[in-house]
């Protein structure tokens, strides 16, 4: 590993990095743009307050379908309750759980909605009664207005927000600098520095939990790896990252995603990236044993691993020439299934950000990421940026 700082030196300045090489990951800033402030948090330790209090007034139960009562009155042709086994009162379906409940029963919930609450409350009973599972998980919340949050089926494996936190917390302490993770700096666009040390507001934070899922981003950027060198002579310089995300109401499966990166923008977009790897465990009967067995020691495993295979990889894709005419370039891509159109492109992009025809497989890579990142459609971005992850890992 070739860092530029020990961990005990302090950063004054930021980092210079070169942004125009890897991949331009947006799934960070389209969390970021999207959540409200009473989504956003400062802190990891206040993040899991929040989750694991809302966790500690739920209570998750299997129930039968066919006792479930729905009840709605004329009076309010807007409201819709269920009477659930053992409760006297009726529960509130939220938003969400009024939707799994109609996707449950086979019923198009923008329609149902649309219904006057007694007819659809005919509806749903009707799909209770006859729902093949017979059986149903439904999360109950109580702080004050019982609601009931979630609705599964009765094979769902829930994976509880806060057991994410918990896991990601063992690694990064509050995640503000208490450890080497913490929300990432800012990246100056006129200078062209990452500077790792700013004050987390809630426009900064990438901390985020609503009422369906939590998501957390964090980075080591405190200690730069460099990993070759840019044209010019200046160091490439890379940070270690990673997300991860969950939903204890079944809005979306629970996962981590580990990468390299070169900077972070205001608007949290992740810039120059590469080595993306991610682990996605749906919550199926058994997502608890798997967390427990995969995903969480991931976490672990990735904050104590070295970068050397890292950077290893890097300089070996620098080193291995494989074209040293235009001939051989084209004849390179081409027998990697790019289209001649393509080809061109990805040679007139290195061309372009190099200053030099492509000759190593890195300059191959860089230019496919590159061509990869003017495609606005999101298939043909994968699959380019596939093509020039497998490229690399060939150089190893």
């Amino acid at each position: 590993m070739n860092t530029m700082l020990p961990s005990s030196s302090p950063v004054s300045a930021g980092f210079k990095v070169d942004i125009s090489r890897g991949q331009r990951i947006g799934r960070v800033s389209s969390e970021w743009f999207s959540r409200p402030d009473d989504e956003r948090y400062l802190s990891l330790s206040e993040l899991h307050h929040a989750v694991k209090t809302r966790a500690d007034h739920a209570r998750a139960r299997t129930v039968e379908s066919s006792a479930i009562r729905v009840e709605a009155t004329r009076d309010n042709a807007e409201r819709l309750e269920l009477i659930v086994p053992g409760d006297r009162q009726p529960i509130a379906p939220t938003h969400w759980s009024y939707g799994q409940l109609c996707s449950l029963v086979g019923a198009p919930a923008t329609y149902m909605r649309q219904l006057p609450a007694p007819l659809a409350a005919i509806n749903l009973q009707h799909g209770l009664l006859n729902y093949r599972a017979e059986l149903v998980k439904t999360l109950e919340m109580d702080d004050g207005r019982v609601e009931l949050r979630a609705v599964t089926g009765p094979e769902y494996g829930r994976i509880w927000d806060h057991e994410l936190v918990s896991a990601v917390m063992k690694i990064a302490g509050n995640g503000t600098g208490d450890t080497i993770w913490k929300v990432p700096g800012l990246l100056d666009w006129s200078s062209m520095t990452h500077n790792p040390f700013i004050d987390i507001t809630k426009d900064r934070t990438t901390l985020y939990a609503s009422d369906r899922d939590v998501f957390v981003f964090l980075v080591d950027d405190t200690h730069p790896i460099e990993a070759g060198r840019l044209p010019n002579g200046e160091p490439d310089l890379f940070f270690r990252g990673f997300y991860a995300w969950n939903s204890e109401v079944g809005s979306k499966t629970l996962g981590i995603a580990s990468f390299y990166l070169r900077a972070v923008c205001a608007n949290r977009n992740i810039w120059g990236s590469e080595n993306f790897e991610e682990i996605s465990i749906r919550h199926s009967k058994f997502a608890a044993e798997r967390f427990a067995h995969e995903a969480a020691p991931a976490l672990t495993s990735f904050s104590n691993s070295s970068p050397a295979a890292f950077v290893a990889g890097i300089r070996a894709a620098r080193e291995r020439i494989v074209a040293r005419n235009d001939e051989d370039r084209q004849a390179f891509l081409r027998r990697r299934g790019f289209s001649k159109s393509e080809t061109g492109k990805v040679i007139d992009m290195v061309l372009s950000e190099e200053g030099h025809p492509p000759e190593s497989v890195f300059d191959f890579v860089q230019g496919i990421t590159a061509l990869a990142r003017d495609k606005t459609h999101q298939d043909t971005r994968l699959e380019l940026e596939g093509k020039a992850k497998k490229l690399l890992e060939s150089a190893s």
